[in-house]
């Protein structure tokens, strides 16, 4: 007579285990949970800064710097250039740029290739001059670089995957925002006094 006493009991144990195992498996679902959150966000903020994080010699010159540590907390247009292409006198209009928005945060970047049909042949030394004497280029410019998809220099891969599309030609531009992150890109044929160009980056430097 006392076993349905003890299947009721073994029903109670049971269903006690079965509401533990549940307890226990919501907390550990909530944990799970807590932890990717934290994992995601230390993700994000590391992110933040690791595309700057890279060292370039300033043109024709043996000084190297830390885009980064030189940079970092401005609204940066990073822009592959060439001497003798269709697009360069879009220098003077990345000057303008520069000019008009640089007490407000705006440093232009550029970095010569010769990867378009060899319309970078010089050397540093004779890209620095054309730069200074034709368009009286003041805004930073760096090494030469190649930002071709499977040669690109690392800084232009991660600018590619952060933007969705390598350099097209010469004169392609990477908008950046003071976080670090790539905002949007513009292609070469876009002149850099274009209303969206010059939308984006004060929107940019309003954040």
């Amino acid at each position: 007579m006392r076993w349905p006493e003890k299947l009721q009991h073994g029903n109670l144990w049971a269903n006690e285990n079965s509401t533990t195992a549940i307890v226990l498996t919501e907390i550990n679902m909530k944990t799970l949970i807590a932890a990717l959150m934290v994992l995601l966000f230390n993700v994000s903020m590391a992110s933040d800064g690791d595309l700057l994080d890279r060292d370039f010699r300033r043109l024709a010159s043996d000084d190297v710097i830390n885009l980064q540590d030189a940079f970092g907390g401005k609204v940066l247009l990073v822009v592959n250039t060439a001497s003798k292409c269709g697009n360069t006198p879009q220098y003077e209009g990345l000057e303008k740029l520069y000019e008009a928005f640089g007490d407000d945060g705006l440093v232009v970047l550029g970095f010569p290739s010769n990867d378009f049909f060899g319309q970078e042949p010089g050397t540093e030394a004779e890209i620095q001059e054309f730069c200074r004497l034709t368009y009286k280029v003041k805004f930073p410019m760096f090494e030469k670089v190649s930002v071709k998809e499977k040669n690109a220099h690392p800084f232009f891969a991660d600018l590619a995957a952060s933007a969705g599309t390598y350099p097209t030609w010469n004169f392609h531009k990477y908008l950046i925002g003071r976080d670090g992150n790539v905002i949007t890109e513009f292609s070469p044929r876009t002149k850099p006094w274009n209303e969206k160009v010059v939308a984006e980056i004060r929107a940019a430097l309003a954040n």
